[in-house]
């Protein structure tokens, strides 16, 4: 099977699909408010000149790599952005989202996830992992609506906001394989713990 660089999906509400030139103000929209952007690495934009590089060197970029999984995530009414879904290609196949404040507690960013990990499963992806912040349980939430289970906490200095995290690591095996845990955060930071949660 070829593997492509982010297939368009759809959903019963939602367009996924790569983010294009056309898509610097609803970048901007996504990635420059603060709440929204609050338990994430990188600072909010605070310019349209800085949503046109973020998408000239993170998304143009990484539209030119043979394959990945990087979205925009549109309602179906408009194709407009309002949010974004990613699942990295590396070992970890961390999965991110984040989504406008207007369209939260709708269910939007579980559906979109749920999209991405379904092509991954197709496409033969073993396991997603997802983290959240500690203070952030409403992205456990999504996580959790995936059918992720959690699986341990560790601590790291998050930068470029250079802020000490508690992290709780969730993890999904698209391949049956119940009993494989991803352990690279776990042996790679002293402070790491498993919570009943």
């Amino acid at each position: 099977m070829e593997l492509l660089n982010t297939p368009a999906l759809e959903t019963e509400r939602l367009i996924l699909r790569k983010f294009c030139a056309d898509d610097i103000a609803a970048l901007f929209s996504i990635f420059s408010d603060e709440e929204v952007n609050m338990y994430l690495p990188w600072f909010p934009l605070s310019s349209l000149e800085e949503a046109e590089r973020l998408f000239e060197t993170g998304y143009a970029v990484a539209y030119e790599q043979p394959w990945g999984y990087r979205y925009a995530v549109c309602l179906k009414e408009d194709n407009i952005p309002v949010g974004y879904v990613h699942l990295s290609t590396d070992e970890a196949h961390d999965l991110g989202y984040g989504l406008s404040r207007r369209f939260w507690r709708r269910g939007i960013a579980a559906e979109a996830a749920r999209a991405v990990a379904t092509q991954a499963e197709r496409d033969g992806v073993p396991y997603i992992t997802a983290t959240h912040d500690v203070k952030n349980p409403r992205s456990g939430g999504v996580m959790k609506a995936l059918g992720m289970r959690y699986q341990y906490t560790y601590q790291e200095q998050w930068q470029p906001k250079n802020i000490l995290v508690d992290f709780r690591l969730y993890q999904l095996n698209l391949d049956g394989n119940e009993n494989r845990v991803y352990r690279k955060y776990w042996e790679q930071n002293a402070v790491r713990y498993v919570e009943k949660i």
